[in-house]
Protein backbone atom coordinates (compact mmCIF):
# COMPACT_ATOMS: atom_id res chain seq x y z
CA UNK A 1 0.00 0.00 0.00
CA UNK A 2 1.13 3.06 -1.03
CA UNK A 3 0.71 6.73 0.87
CA UNK A 4 -0.42 10.29 -0.95
CA UNK A 5 3.08 12.15 -1.21
CA UNK A 6 1.38 14.43 1.70
CA UNK A 7 0.37 12.11 3.95
CA UNK A 8 3.84 10.70 3.90
CA UNK A 9 5.67 13.12 6.50
CA UNK A 10 9.25 11.82 7.13
CA UNK A 11 9.75 13.28 10.08
CA UNK A 12 13.40 13.28 10.25
CA UNK A 13 14.58 16.97 11.40
CA UNK A 14 17.52 16.72 9.16
CA UNK A 15 15.99 16.36 6.10
CA UNK A 16 13.06 18.79 6.64
CA UNK A 17 15.24 21.75 7.91
CA UNK A 18 12.35 22.67 10.28
CA UNK A 19 14.47 24.36 12.90
CA UNK A 20 11.53 26.90 14.06
CA UNK A 21 8.70 25.03 12.85
CA UNK A 22 8.60 22.24 15.65
CA UNK A 23 5.88 22.47 18.53
CA UNK A 24 6.99 21.61 21.97
CA UNK A 25 5.54 17.91 21.51
CA UNK A 26 7.75 17.75 18.68
CA UNK A 27 5.33 17.35 15.73
CA UNK A 28 4.86 19.63 12.83
CA UNK A 29 1.62 21.18 13.24
CA UNK A 30 -1.18 18.23 13.85
CA UNK A 31 0.83 15.76 11.72
CA UNK A 32 2.18 12.47 13.41
CA UNK A 33 6.39 11.59 13.29
CA UNK A 34 7.60 9.05 11.71
CA UNK A 35 9.77 8.42 13.79
CA UNK A 36 9.82 9.88 17.61
CA UNK A 37 13.47 10.38 19.21
CA UNK A 38 13.10 7.36 20.93
CA UNK A 39 12.29 5.14 17.94
CA UNK A 40 15.36 6.35 16.45
CA UNK A 41 17.04 5.54 20.17
CA UNK A 42 15.25 1.86 19.71
CA UNK A 43 17.13 1.80 16.11
CA UNK A 44 20.24 2.65 17.08
CA UNK A 45 20.39 0.50 20.54
CA UNK A 46 19.02 -2.28 17.79
CA UNK A 47 22.42 -2.00 15.91
CA UNK A 48 24.72 -1.94 18.82
CA UNK A 49 22.77 -5.12 20.35
CA UNK A 50 23.68 -6.72 17.08
CA UNK A 51 27.37 -5.52 17.04
CA UNK A 52 27.66 -6.57 20.99
CA UNK A 53 26.55 -10.33 19.81
CA UNK A 54 29.07 -9.68 16.63
CA UNK A 55 31.91 -9.50 20.01
CA UNK A 56 30.41 -12.77 21.12
CA UNK A 57 30.92 -14.22 18.44
CA UNK A 58 34.43 -14.01 18.09
CA UNK A 59 37.23 -16.53 19.22
CA UNK A 60 39.04 -14.60 21.81
CA UNK A 61 42.07 -15.00 20.48
CA UNK A 62 40.54 -13.19 17.29
CA UNK A 63 38.98 -10.54 18.26
CA UNK A 64 42.20 -8.47 19.10
CA UNK A 65 44.61 -10.19 16.18
CA UNK A 66 42.54 -10.94 13.19
CA UNK A 67 42.30 -9.06 10.08
CA UNK A 68 42.17 -9.55 6.10
CA UNK A 69 44.02 -7.64 3.56
CA UNK A 70 45.63 -5.24 6.20
CA UNK A 71 42.00 -4.36 7.66
CA UNK A 72 41.89 -3.28 11.35
CA UNK A 73 41.00 -6.21 13.79
CA UNK A 74 37.42 -5.95 14.77
CA UNK A 75 38.33 -4.93 18.28
CA UNK A 76 40.12 -1.69 16.71
CA UNK A 77 36.92 -1.09 15.62
CA UNK A 78 35.02 -1.31 18.39
CA UNK A 79 37.18 1.03 20.00
CA UNK A 80 36.02 3.50 17.28
CA UNK A 81 32.58 3.29 18.00
CA UNK A 82 32.93 3.45 21.81
CA UNK A 83 35.57 6.59 20.90
CA UNK A 84 32.37 7.97 18.91
CA UNK A 85 29.35 7.21 20.50
CA UNK A 86 29.16 8.50 24.15
CA UNK A 87 31.46 11.58 23.52
CA UNK A 88 29.22 12.34 20.09
CA UNK A 89 26.06 12.08 22.18
CA UNK A 90 27.91 14.39 24.58
CA UNK A 91 28.42 16.74 22.48
CA UNK A 92 24.80 16.72 20.76
CA UNK A 93 23.12 17.19 24.11
CA UNK A 94 25.36 20.06 25.50
CA UNK A 95 26.60 22.21 22.43
CA UNK A 96 30.09 21.05 23.90
CA UNK A 97 32.10 18.81 21.95
CA UNK A 98 35.24 17.54 23.25
CA UNK A 99 38.06 16.06 20.98
CA UNK A 100 37.33 12.75 19.25
CA UNK A 101 37.96 10.15 22.36
CA UNK A 102 40.06 7.11 22.13
CA UNK A 103 38.27 4.32 24.21
CA UNK A 104 40.12 2.41 26.85
CA UNK A 105 42.39 -0.58 25.08
CA UNK A 106 41.32 -3.59 27.06
CA UNK A 107 42.72 -7.38 26.37
CA UNK A 108 39.99 -9.78 26.78
CA UNK A 109 36.75 -10.21 25.54
CA UNK A 110 34.98 -9.81 29.07
CA UNK A 111 36.58 -6.50 29.63
CA UNK A 112 35.64 -5.12 25.90
CA UNK A 113 31.82 -6.35 26.45
CA UNK A 114 31.91 -4.49 30.01
CA UNK A 115 32.66 -1.35 27.75
CA UNK A 116 30.28 -1.85 25.55
CA UNK A 117 28.00 -1.98 28.45
CA UNK A 118 28.54 0.70 30.14
CA UNK A 119 28.37 2.68 26.73
CA UNK A 120 25.35 1.59 25.95
CA UNK A 121 24.56 2.50 29.12
CA UNK A 122 25.47 6.32 29.38
CA UNK A 123 23.81 6.63 26.13
CA UNK A 124 20.28 5.61 27.23
CA UNK A 125 21.05 8.03 30.15
CA UNK A 126 22.28 11.08 27.67
CA UNK A 127 19.69 10.47 25.48
CA UNK A 128 16.49 11.73 27.21
CA UNK A 129 18.40 14.92 27.66
CA UNK A 130 18.90 16.04 24.71
CA UNK A 131 16.94 18.91 23.51
CA UNK A 132 14.75 18.43 20.46
CA UNK A 133 15.95 21.55 18.68
CA UNK A 134 19.62 20.44 19.02
CA UNK A 135 18.30 17.47 15.92
CA UNK A 136 18.24 19.77 13.80
CA UNK A 137 20.74 22.21 14.74
CA UNK A 138 23.51 22.92 12.66
CA UNK A 139 27.14 22.02 15.12
CA UNK A 140 30.56 20.93 14.27
CA UNK A 141 31.68 17.20 15.55
CA UNK A 142 34.11 17.13 17.50
CA UNK A 143 35.64 20.08 16.23
CA UNK A 144 36.16 18.36 12.77
CA UNK A 145 32.55 17.74 10.61
CA UNK A 146 29.95 19.91 10.16
CA UNK A 147 26.31 19.03 10.20
CA UNK A 148 23.34 18.86 11.89
CA UNK A 149 23.12 16.92 15.03
CA UNK A 150 21.08 13.81 13.15
CA UNK A 151 23.00 13.62 10.45
CA UNK A 152 26.17 13.11 13.52
CA UNK A 153 23.70 9.81 14.99
CA UNK A 154 23.04 8.91 11.11
CA UNK A 155 27.14 8.74 10.99
CA UNK A 156 27.54 7.42 14.17
CA UNK A 157 25.09 4.30 13.01
CA UNK A 158 25.88 3.86 9.67
CA UNK A 159 29.49 3.88 10.60
CA UNK A 160 28.97 1.01 12.93
CA UNK A 161 27.10 -0.93 10.15
CA UNK A 162 29.73 -0.41 7.32
CA UNK A 163 32.41 -1.39 9.67
CA UNK A 164 29.95 -4.83 11.64
CA UNK A 165 29.98 -5.61 7.87
CA UNK A 166 34.13 -5.94 7.86
CA UNK A 167 33.56 -8.58 11.12
CA UNK A 168 31.14 -10.60 9.18
CA UNK A 169 33.91 -11.45 6.76
CA UNK A 170 36.26 -11.79 9.39
CA UNK A 171 33.62 -14.56 11.02
CA UNK A 172 32.73 -16.22 7.88
CA UNK A 173 36.39 -16.38 7.23
CA UNK A 174 37.52 -18.34 10.37
CA UNK A 175 34.57 -20.64 9.33
CA UNK A 176 32.11 -19.07 12.14
CA UNK A 177 28.32 -18.51 11.40
CA UNK A 178 27.57 -15.03 12.38
CA UNK A 179 24.80 -13.42 14.26
CA UNK A 180 21.69 -12.99 11.33
CA UNK A 181 22.02 -9.23 10.22
CA UNK A 182 18.09 -8.44 10.50
CA UNK A 183 18.30 -9.81 14.28
CA UNK A 184 18.40 -6.75 16.30
CA UNK A 185 17.68 -7.19 20.02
Amino acid sequence: MSLPADSFVLYLLYYLKINNHVNTTGNIGHRSPLLSTQELLKHWQGHRGLTRKMIEAFPEDRLFTYSIGGMRPFSDLVYEFLGMAVPGLQGIATGKWQKWADADKVNTKAALLQLWDAATDEINAIWPTIPLHRFAEQDVAFGLWPGTCLSFLFYFIDNEIHHRGQAYVYLRSLSIEPPAFWDRP
